[in-house]
């Protein structure tokens, strides 16, 4: 049970450090507003990871059918991606505006994580594509499963904790020069993000179905 346990939360780290939106979001929140502000995306991330786990594990026969349900998924991140990309390349340092109350504060960077996270269908697809690796190749028992699944979950909000957390520590070293900058790459990493989504998911499904 060690080894599932071990690679299991290997694989969480591995994953936090793919680059990608969720990556520099938190940074560049953690940086901007502190290390709270991280941690609330990282609640958000992890709630959305721990979603998809549990879809993955237990299938997703009990997911209601929707007619052209993963297209719809798809289009929201691609609208939500840009819009962000947008704010990022054409403001430099966004200061989108949220509630003041903390109920609202919490729900603003909650639900700016969990969006991010869950709107992107690869995530989604890599918990399934580990899921079907651990049963068919490493032929994991049901309890192996969920203990590799759990760890890579506990793997996931450690890496981004501490990502949160020494974002926050190396703040002096972000001059306005340095934050503009990556804010502008934060913005172009979301609509390289967004450019995927709506090809792999939306442009390439439609031209087959037409025989382009």
């Amino acid at each position: 049970m060690f080894l599932p346990i071990f690679f299991g939360f290997l694989v969480g780290v591995a994953l936090c450090l793919t680059f990608g939106t969720v990556f520099f979001a938190l940074i560049q929140n953690s940086v901007d507003n502190g290390f709270r502000s991280g941690m609330k995306i990282v609640l958000g991330v992890i709630t959305g990871d721990t979603l998809f786990v549990l879809a993955a594990l237990l299938g997703t026969a009990f997911i209601p059918k929707v007619q052209g349900f993963e297209n719809i998924m798809a289009a929201v991140g691609v609208i939500f991606l840009v819009a962000m990309g947008l704010v990022n390349i054409l403001k430099g340092t966004p200061r989108l505006a949220y509630p003041k109350t903390s109920f609202g504060n919490f729900v603003y960077y909650f639900t700016t994580g969990f969006f991010l996270n869950a709107l992107n269908p690869v995530n989604f697809v890599s918990w399934v594509a580990i899921v079907a690796y651990i049963r068919s190749h490493l032929h994991y028992s049901e309890i192996q499963q969920y203990g590799f699944m759990i760890s890579a979950l506990v793997g996931v909000f450690v890496t981004e904790s501490a990502l949160a957390y020494y974002a926050n520590r190396l703040k002096r070293l972000f001059t306005p020069r340095v934050v503009l900058i990556f804010n502008r790459t934060t913005g172009v990493v979301f609509l390289i993000g967004a450019a995927n989504i709506a090809y792999t998911r939306l442009l390439e499904p439609l031209s087959r179905a037409l025989n382009w």
